[in-house]
């Protein structure tokens, strides 16, 4: 008998697939050969320049793309998936292809720390990957710092020269396999070499040695960070007086020996990016680690080789149980490189620059291709924040509103980073520091030239700063391109709009150490209404003198002298500066109206700091601001602190009392810190009720203090405003070239060229 329903079968199609996103170098590829095995699916996959391309047939299609979005390898970003219909071939099989070359629009995955899967064959005796210090997978280890061009294969990385042994080259050829392209594949037998042997390295370290280890990005200089005398040798050969050290411990079961963290604080500290954290501190370590300060730069291990170290420290147990338990060996573990010069990372460079800084120097044979820093975030408003953007960060790219033309942004003179646009991506570059080196300067142009290389981007126009001085300045002007100047807090505001998306006007805060202003004065404490390539000055902090000018900002006692003549007690100077032979020349210059004038937040701390006798001499940029946040434990507002007059922010009654010379350093920095949250609220809503506009930036160095932005968000809230704070990349100037960035791709010089 016919059956008189029809018998239905299941419809092949063919669809080609482009995915686009960091997914390359984080084992895609295989994760796309496993699901298509799952659904029974023919077709390939492939690297391409723009990401990956798919082309699947079968029936069970939707089941495909609908995993293919909800189950990515964990360092995979996938900005979009684009299908269109293909035609069906009848294909049987699935298969892996061969890369495909062309313009490039995809990107490589920055670097990331051991996985749980590789740190089990490190500690297991019987992985052949047993205690072998570049173990790594598809899900972790160097990206970035080793990539010299992409698309990410093996050729165009710096483990070319590392010629695959037999069970290596099975294992990247094995699509089913953990390690299937993985690019930095090797074992002890194929890969690369550690100089010297881990209980060696401990061992110096134990006897109060300073050793000089290659890492990731760089070479770190490591010391025993309980010893306060090595600690403070380790400042006195690297001439770094005061600015804090950051420390590595074995493991989270070692952290509450040195820190109190907070569950977001761990949560940051356990990143596959593996930041340093800035957590309280329980002052247990060497006095000279952090010098005057109440927080500790933390950090865990991530690399194979940092394991090792705390692994042999805690004398070199079977396998990993040991990490549960507290080490009693503490690391300071900062970047390698003599005072202001940047991060060391080739071997016979280390050896040379390094001398008269670490007693042993321990090197590898993996080229590092780009230097890359340890990045340093926070918890500010119960979210992490950025101190410093490099390594596990760079190159992720922030995503911007919309697309914009090919454009560089060569950021400002202190903490550069550099930005490349490419269509929606804007790619900050990993920290440079500051441009007043030699080395520096060629750092600087060096990362220009790979960060253009590695995303095949020619700019159209290269942005900077309105200082004529700034080497990025001259840099811009002779690149050979047309330059769009950006007025340095404008950039600072147009940086936070661009990681949020905000094509609005907006009102910015900006509390900063210095720019120059459109007029051509100091700024750095401002009130401003930005609308894309737009700002204008709604206000200031009130004018303050500078005496000494430059001097003024490292001698923050001279700010306090120019309070004390600004509050008619200039009798006083002298007196209160014993110490300071020009003290008394000081008074003469202030009566003089000698001194040149600032409306600079930084300067406006330094003040404080000096008046209060916290801080009267700056060893580094921003100590006499930290060492005042960080006496701060109950922040207070002072009545009537101050007062607003045509947008000009005033705070002299604020400053009148901290004046008093009977007020202990901890009620002033928290009554400072209170009043000046408070008045800026104030300020802000001002503000907004004349523009109609409810959105406040908030950009500037100043804006890392996270006393302040603890207190000036909520206050911001109540007051039914819209706080924007920096998250993407630092709101002092490390964040710089991305506003520049933005600016520039909204100007009319870029618009009239059909950007």
């Amino acid at each position: 008998m016919q059956s008189s329903v029809a018998e239905t079968r299941p419809t092949t199609r063919r669809v080609r697939v482009h995915v686009r996103g960091s997914v390359q170098g984080v084992g895609f590829r295989p994760f796309v050969y496993r699901l298509a095995r799952r659904y029974e699916l023919a077709g390939f996959v492939a690297n391409d320049a723009g990401g990956v391309v798919i082309e699947v047939e079968g029936s069970s299609l939707n089941q495909f793309l609908t995993a293919l979005n909800t189950e990515a390898p964990p360092l995979a970003r996938v900005d979009t998936i684009e299908t269109e219909p293909a035609l069906v071939t009848g294909e049987q099989t699935f298969a892996i292809a061969r890369s495909v070359r062309g313009p490039v629009t995809t990107r490589i995955a920055p670097d990331a720390a051991t996985c749980e899967a590789c740190l089990d064959e490190l500690f297991d005796a019987a992985s052949r990957f047993y205690r072998y210090p570049f173990v790594n997978c598809t899900h972790c280890g160097p990206r970035f710092t080793i990539t010299r061009d992409l698309p990410y294969d093996r050729s165009q990385t710096s483990m070319a020269r590392f010629a695959m042994c037999a069970i290596c080259a099975r294992d990247y050829a094995d699509p089913a396999h953990r390690r299937f392209h993985a690019e930095p594949i090797g074992c002890p037998q194929c890969g690369p070499q550690l100089s010297h042997s881990i209980e060696e390295i401990v061992a110096r370290v134990r006897r109060g040695q300073i050793v000089a280890l290659k890492s990731l990005g760089g070479f770190h200089l490591i010391c025993d960070a309980r010893n306060e005398s090595v600690v403070a040798e380790l400042r006195r050969r690297k001439q770094r007086d005061a600015k804090p050290f950051a420390v590595m411990v074995a493991s989270t079961a070692s952290l509450p020996c040195i820190a109190d963290a907070s569950d977001a604080e761990r949560a940051l500290l356990t990143s596959f990016e593996r930041p340093i954290v800035l957590m309280s501190s329980r002052r247990v370590l060497a006095l000279s680690v952090a010098p005057g300060l109440a927080h500790l730069g933390v950090m865990l291990p991530y690399t194979p080789l940092h394991h090792l170290l705390f692994h042999a420290a805690a004398g070199a147990p079977a396998g990993r149980a040991w990490q549960s338990e507290p080490v009693d060996l503490v690391l300071v573990a900062t970047s390698a490189n003599p005072g202001g010069e940047p991060l060391v990372i080739d071997n016979a460079e280390a050896r040379r620059r390094l001398a008269g800084i670490a007693d042993f120097v321990v090197t590898h044979d993996r080229p590092i291709v780009a230097r890359a820093d340890d990045s340093v975030m926070a918890i500010a408003d119960a979210a992490p924040a950025f101190v410093r953007r490099a390594r596990g960060h760079v190159p992720r790219p922030v995503m911007l509103a919309r697309e914009v033309p090919p454009l560089l942004a060569v950021g400002g003179q202190l903490k550069t980073t550099v930005t490349v646009t490419r269509g929606r991506e804007a790619f900050v570059s990993q920290h440079i520091g500051d441009l007043d080196t030699a080395e520096s300067i060629c750092f600087f142009e060096e990362t220009i030239a790979h960060l253009l290389k590695l995303l095949d981007v020619d700019p159209i126009a290269v942005a900077h700063d309105l200082h004529p001085d700034f080497t990025s300045t001259r840099f811009a002007q002779d690149f050979g391109r047309p330059t769009i100047g950006v007025q340095h807090h404008h950039a600072h505001i147009a940086a936070v709009a661009a990681e949020h998306g905000i094509e609005t006007p907006i009102i910015g805060i900006v509390l900063d150490g210095f720019g120059l202003g459109s007029d051509g004065g100091n700024w750095g404490g401002e009130l401003l209404l930005v609308d894309g390539a737009r700002a204008s000055r709604l206000g200031h902090l009130t004018p303050l003198a500078m005496p000494g000018g430059d001097q003024a900002a490292r001698e923050p006692w001279r700010m306090a002298a120019a309070v004390l003549h600004r509050l008619g007690r200039s009798n006083e100077i002298a007196a209160r500066f014993p110490n300071r032979l020009i003290a008394h020349r000081l008074a003469d210059l202030l009566a003089g109206g000698q001194a040149p004038m600032t409306t600079s937040a930084g300067r406006l701390f330094d003040a404080a700091a000096g008046l209060l006798g916290v801080c009267q001499v700056q060893q580094y940029e921003g100590q006499a601001a930290m060492e005042l946040e960080a006496l701060v434990a109950v922040p207070r507002v002072q009545p009537h602190g101050w007062s607003i007059a045509s947008g000009v922010l005033d705070l002299t009654p604020l400053l009148r009392c901290l004046a008093e010379r009977d007020l202990h350093p901890i009620a002033g920095a928290e009554l400072f810190h209170g009043t000046l949250a408070a008045a800026l609220a104030d300020w802000a809503a001002d503000a907004a009720r004349g523009t109609g506009t409810s959105s406040v930036a908030l950009g500037g160095g100043c804006f890392l203090n996270r006393v302040l932005i603890d207190m000036l968000v909520p206050a911001l809230r109540a007051r039914g405003l819209l706080p924007l704070v920096a998250r993407a990349v630092p709101p002092n100037d490390g964040g710089l070239s991305l506003g520049q960035a933005w600016v520039a791709a909204k100007s009319p010089a870029i618009a009239d060229n059909g950007g």
